[in-house]
Protein backbone atom coordinates (compact mmCIF):
# COMPACT_ATOMS: atom_id res chain seq x y z
CA UNK A 1 0.00 0.00 0.00
CA UNK A 2 1.46 3.36 -1.01
CA UNK A 3 2.00 5.94 1.71
CA UNK A 4 -0.39 8.45 0.07
CA UNK A 5 -3.36 6.05 0.07
CA UNK A 6 -3.06 5.24 3.77
CA UNK A 7 -5.31 6.47 6.53
CA UNK A 8 -3.91 7.68 9.83
CA UNK A 9 -5.69 7.31 13.19
CA UNK A 10 -5.25 9.06 16.53
CA UNK A 11 -7.25 9.73 19.68
CA UNK A 12 -7.63 13.07 21.44
CA UNK A 13 -9.16 13.94 24.82
CA UNK A 14 -10.19 17.20 26.49
CA UNK A 15 -12.25 17.58 29.70
CA UNK A 16 -14.72 14.68 29.40
CA UNK A 17 -14.75 14.65 25.58
CA UNK A 18 -13.09 11.93 23.51
CA UNK A 19 -12.43 12.21 19.77
CA UNK A 20 -11.31 9.52 17.35
CA UNK A 21 -9.69 11.11 14.30
CA UNK A 22 -8.79 9.67 10.89
CA UNK A 23 -6.74 11.51 8.26
CA UNK A 24 -7.10 10.59 4.58
CA UNK A 25 -5.33 12.15 1.59
CA UNK A 26 -7.85 14.59 0.11
CA UNK A 27 -8.73 18.22 -0.42
CA UNK A 28 -9.26 19.48 3.13
CA UNK A 29 -12.83 18.46 4.08
CA UNK A 30 -13.55 18.06 7.78
CA UNK A 31 -16.41 15.79 8.90
CA UNK A 32 -17.36 15.40 12.55
CA UNK A 33 -19.94 12.75 13.43
CA UNK A 34 -20.88 12.55 9.72
CA UNK A 35 -21.63 16.30 9.56
CA UNK A 36 -19.65 19.20 8.11
CA UNK A 37 -17.43 20.80 10.75
CA UNK A 38 -18.90 24.30 10.43
CA UNK A 39 -22.47 23.06 10.95
CA UNK A 40 -21.50 20.71 13.80
CA UNK A 41 -19.30 23.06 15.85
CA UNK A 42 -21.55 26.14 15.40
CA UNK A 43 -18.90 28.67 16.54
CA UNK A 44 -16.22 29.85 14.11
CA UNK A 45 -13.70 29.88 16.98
CA UNK A 46 -14.10 26.12 17.43
CA UNK A 47 -13.62 25.62 13.68
CA UNK A 48 -10.40 27.69 13.77
CA UNK A 49 -9.27 25.65 16.78
CA UNK A 50 -9.44 22.32 14.96
CA UNK A 51 -7.74 23.73 11.83
CA UNK A 52 -4.70 25.00 13.77
CA UNK A 53 -2.55 21.82 13.62
CA UNK A 54 -3.24 21.38 9.90
CA UNK A 55 -2.21 24.98 9.20
CA UNK A 56 0.92 24.67 11.39
CA UNK A 57 1.95 21.52 9.52
CA UNK A 58 1.23 23.16 6.16
CA UNK A 59 -1.21 20.45 5.12
CA UNK A 60 -4.63 22.15 5.36
CA UNK A 61 -5.57 21.27 1.77
CA UNK A 62 -3.76 17.90 1.64
CA UNK A 63 -5.85 15.80 4.04
CA UNK A 64 -9.50 15.11 4.74
CA UNK A 65 -10.39 14.74 8.41
CA UNK A 66 -13.06 12.31 9.59
CA UNK A 67 -13.73 12.42 13.33
CA UNK A 68 -16.16 10.99 15.84
CA UNK A 69 -16.52 12.97 19.05
CA UNK A 70 -18.57 12.19 22.11
CA UNK A 71 -18.81 13.36 25.70
CA UNK A 72 -18.47 16.87 27.03
CA UNK A 73 -19.58 19.98 25.16
CA UNK A 74 -18.68 21.42 21.78
CA UNK A 75 -15.60 23.30 23.02
CA UNK A 76 -14.25 20.20 24.75
CA UNK A 77 -14.91 18.14 21.64
CA UNK A 78 -13.14 20.74 19.47
CA UNK A 79 -10.10 20.57 21.78
CA UNK A 80 -10.13 16.77 21.64
CA UNK A 81 -10.33 16.81 17.84
CA UNK A 82 -7.42 19.28 17.67
CA UNK A 83 -5.24 16.96 19.74
CA UNK A 84 -6.30 13.97 17.63
CA UNK A 85 -5.45 15.77 14.39
CA UNK A 86 -2.03 16.81 15.74
CA UNK A 87 -1.24 13.24 16.81
CA UNK A 88 -2.36 11.84 13.45
CA UNK A 89 -0.17 14.39 11.62
CA UNK A 90 2.82 13.00 13.51
CA UNK A 91 2.14 9.61 11.95
CA UNK A 92 1.95 11.20 8.50
CA UNK A 93 5.20 13.15 8.83
CA UNK A 94 7.36 13.04 11.99
CA UNK A 95 9.23 16.12 10.69
CA UNK A 96 6.35 18.43 11.76
CA UNK A 97 6.77 17.52 15.43
CA UNK A 98 8.78 20.66 16.20
CA UNK A 99 6.19 23.01 14.72
CA UNK A 100 3.29 21.24 16.45
CA UNK A 101 5.06 20.96 19.80
CA UNK A 102 6.23 24.59 19.90
CA UNK A 103 2.67 25.74 19.17
CA UNK A 104 1.37 23.52 22.00
CA UNK A 105 -0.85 21.27 19.87
CA UNK A 106 0.62 18.02 21.19
CA UNK A 107 -0.04 18.85 24.85
CA UNK A 108 -3.06 17.18 26.40
CA UNK A 109 -5.00 19.76 28.43
CA UNK A 110 -5.53 17.84 31.68
CA UNK A 111 -7.94 20.33 33.27
CA UNK A 112 -11.24 18.72 34.22
CA UNK A 113 -14.13 19.53 36.53
CA UNK A 114 -13.24 18.94 40.17
CA UNK A 115 -15.53 16.53 41.95
CA UNK A 116 -17.95 17.59 44.68
CA UNK A 117 -16.80 16.67 48.19
CA UNK A 118 -19.04 15.57 51.03
CA UNK A 119 -19.88 18.26 53.58
CA UNK A 120 -19.54 20.97 50.93
CA UNK A 121 -22.04 22.76 48.71
CA UNK A 122 -19.82 22.18 45.66
CA UNK A 123 -16.24 21.17 44.97
CA UNK A 124 -14.84 23.88 47.26
CA UNK A 125 -17.77 26.05 48.34
CA UNK A 126 -18.76 25.87 52.00
CA UNK A 127 -22.29 26.11 53.28
CA UNK A 128 -23.35 29.51 54.63
CA UNK A 129 -22.19 30.12 58.19
CA UNK A 130 -24.79 31.03 60.80
CA UNK A 131 -23.90 31.99 64.39
CA UNK A 132 -27.33 31.03 65.71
Amino acid sequence: MAKDTMKYYATGRRKSAVARVWLFPGEGKILINRREADSYLCRPTNLKLIEQPLVAAGSREKYDVWATANGGGLSGQAGAIRLGIARALLQVDPEVRGALKSAGYLTRDSRAVERKKYGRAGARRRFQFSKR
